[in-house]
């Protein structure tokens, strides 16, 4: 009798293991992360957090506002019924209530364009409605070296004159060019700069590579920079794409590319939150390794997604995005969105939206009329070209 019990006893016990087995891995294989769906990886340096629900489904459709360009790269809204865009080999082209004008605003005929440099970043001073600036910045060669200018540029309408060459002699190659540039809520111009395939110079401050960049509109060098008589405003950069600034609490940031072949284990890519005069780790540390004296980024993207871009929903047509930050992927081939808490130092969740399918995605941002633009990077030599490639589209909700 016993020895029946403690049969009994044991059978109990190895069916209650095998029922907790059974439960633990549901759970632990239903909150997975993927990238076709809500992913909530652990901010690096905060502790361990649960996964939050599910984000609520947006129904949105989508439109496609003009196709035929080559590589687009930015995109500016100079008033709700007209754009600006960069594309790589050198132009700025209009798009005018939905059609994009024959002829370019303006050519930069120097332009080296190739893989990722070229003509890339564009932004709008923020008295452009009085004084018509625009900022672009470019690769060209000099003297057998490859550098990024950004230059000034006055909008006539049909066409632009060239201005002034704001900053100069920003070291750059085929790779890791940067480029990304906006004006700050400050009226200070920054610009994203990658390390030019050579790391050594992202923790090198006299080096403008690696860096993300802060000048004034006049190319002068702001008194509150972290480093006297530099226009260094943070460093240990490898490739930084996309800033933006939370539209509530102002804090600066930026998307960025991690190491890749060969540089090491692929993947890695970044979202930090950016410190005025701080190191964010490049080449010391990457991916989810920290060290003392560097920042370590809110997330971080293995296998590679590529972000490419970055802007905050500013709009009101999606309420439920309201503060959120989008990115393109490239290698990532979609539209990212990122939840922040309201103090914007953790992230909460973030997913790639569904049903966008139109491959490599750099540029996005939030339009006047509150619908998300995004362009495509499908003709940059790295994609598969689809017809009439490549184009700009947006999201439109569908009531």
């Amino acid at each position: 009798m016993r020895r029946r019990s403690i049969r009994i006893i044991k059978l109990v016990i190895i069916a209650f293991l095998l029922i907790a087995i059974f439960v633990l891995g549901y759970f632990r294989g239903s909150l997975s992360p993927t990238l076709t769906r809500v992913v909530i990886p652990l901010p690096l340096g905060s502790p361990a957090a649960s996964p939050s629900a599910p984000v609520s489904p947006v129904n949105y459709r989508i439109e496609e506002v003009v196709s035929g360009l080559s590589v687009p790269w930015s995109i500016v809204f100079t008033s709700p019924s007209r754009m600006l865009v960069t594309e790589r080999p050198g132009n700025i082209r209009i798009i005018e209530n939905g059609e994009l004008v024959s002829s370019p605003l303006i050519n930069f005929p120097e332009t080296v364009s190739k893989a990722e440099e070229g003509s890339m970043g564009l932004a709008l001073h923020p008295n452009y409605s009085l004084n018509k600036h625009i900022y672009v910045s470019l690769a060209y060669e000099s003297g057998g070296n490859t550098y990024i200018k950004v230059e000034r540029i006055v909008d006539a309408g049909k066409t632009a004159v060239r201005d002034k060459v704001i900053i100069d002699k920003i070291p750059a190659a085929t790779l890791h060019a940067g480029s990304r540039i906006k004006f700050g809520p400050d009226g200070m111009l920054y610009i994203t700069s990658g390390d030019a395939t050579k790391k050594e110079l992202a923790q090198d401050k006299s080096s403008l590579a690696g860096k993300i960049l802060r000048i004034t509109g006049e190319g002068g060098i702001p008194q509150d920079n972290p480093i006297t008589a530099s226009p260094v405003y943070s460093y240990g950069h490898r490739n930084p794409q996309g800033i933006d600034w939370h539209p509530q609490t102002g804090n600066l940031y930026s998307t960025e590319h991690g190491p890749s072949g060969f540089d090491g284990q692929g993947g890695g890519d970044e979202l930090n939150l950016i410190q005025k005069g701080m190191s964010y780790g490049w080449p010391i540390v990457s991916h989810q390794r920290s060290a003392q004296g560097h920042v370590s980024p809110l997330v971080v993207w293995t296998p590679a997604v590529a972000p490419a871009s970055a802007t905050f929903y500013r709009g009101s047509v999606f309420p439920q995005f309201t503060n959120d930050l989008f990115f393109g992927g490239l290698v990532g081939e979609g539209l990212f969105r990122v939840t922040l808490d309201s103090f914007g130092k953790n992230v909460v969740s973030w997913e790639k939206l569904p049903d966008i399918n139109y491959g490599r995605i750099r540029e996005v941002v939030s339009g006047p009329d509150g619908f998300i633009y995004f362009s495509t990077s499908n003709t940059d030599g790295r994609g598969r070209i689809r017809s009439g490639d490549d184009k700009i589209f947006r999201l439109v909700p569908l009531n």
